[in-house]
């Protein structure tokens, strides 16, 4: 489904990416790990368009990303759950679902089915402040706004970062649920367990490359271990 080829990305004279080459495959969930700073977050801004690439290709079903605005990415069906969930505080839970009906066609502009199935605390939060529901729940919350795009590949940036564990179950029990509708998920995270349990595939990154892609059983293998201790 996503293709990225031979990337680099610059941030000015610093380069971020080197020569990163990935391939998600369809209906799966693929983790990308590493320590702080490798480059994992810029990998996924450079896939949603926030960042372009200095060198290389992104290629989503089939066709050339490399240049397309994030605006055009998300049109195409490319959801994202950006790192610290940046929701809008002020805005309702309704209101902040409902920013995502920008990327959709008018006669899209409703709430998916299956979206309170996945996230029943939101349906009873409907006229609550974003800022006011707990981090787990703005998690819960930042995703199912992803979700409203009807996205073919939902991006997330650190989806358990701060949150509680009864909630980090929630997520990987509904990530797997959306891969099971036809979702496919692409997911940068730090907590090995989360990835284990869920993830089809995993690449690992250090110092902007790719050190290692394989099943989520490789993670116990002492040479894989070493790129992911601090």
């Amino acid at each position: 489904m996503l293709t990225v080829e031979n990337a680099e990305l610059h941030y000015g004279a610093a380069l971020a990416l080197r020569d990163v080459s990935i391939e998600i495959e369809a209906d799966r969930i693929t983790c990308i790990l590493g320590r702080n700073g490798v480059g994992k977050s810029s990998l996924l801004r450079s896939i949603i368009g926030q960042h372009p690439l200095s060198f290389g290709d992104i290629r989503f079903n089939g066709e050339t990303f490399t240049k397309k605005f994030a605006y055009d990415r998300a049109r195409a069906g490319i959801g994202f759950v950006p790192q610290g969930r940046e929701i809008f505080p002020l805005l309702t839970v309704k209101e902040n679902l409902q920013v995502g009906f920008s990327a959709v066609k008018p006669d899209q502009r409703s709430f998916p089915p299956y979206l309170f199935e996945l996230f029943p605390v939101l349906q009873d939060m409907l006229h609550r402040r974003g800022g006011d529901l707990s981090g787990g729940q703005q998690q819960q919350l930042a995703i199912a706004r992803a979700l409203v795009i009807r996205p073919k590949l939902l991006v997330l940036d650190e989806p358990t970062e701060g949150i509680q564990p009864s909630i980090i179950k929630d997520i990987a029990r509904a990530l797997v649920q959306l891969r099971d509708r036809g979702i496919t998920i692409l997911l940068v995270e730090q907590y090995l367990d989360f990835c284990r349990q869920i993830a089809d595939h995993i690449y690992i990154m250090d110092r902007g490359e790719i050190v290692h892609s394989g099943k989520p059983e490789t993670l116990d293998r002492s040479d894989v271990r070493e790129y992911l201790t601090v």
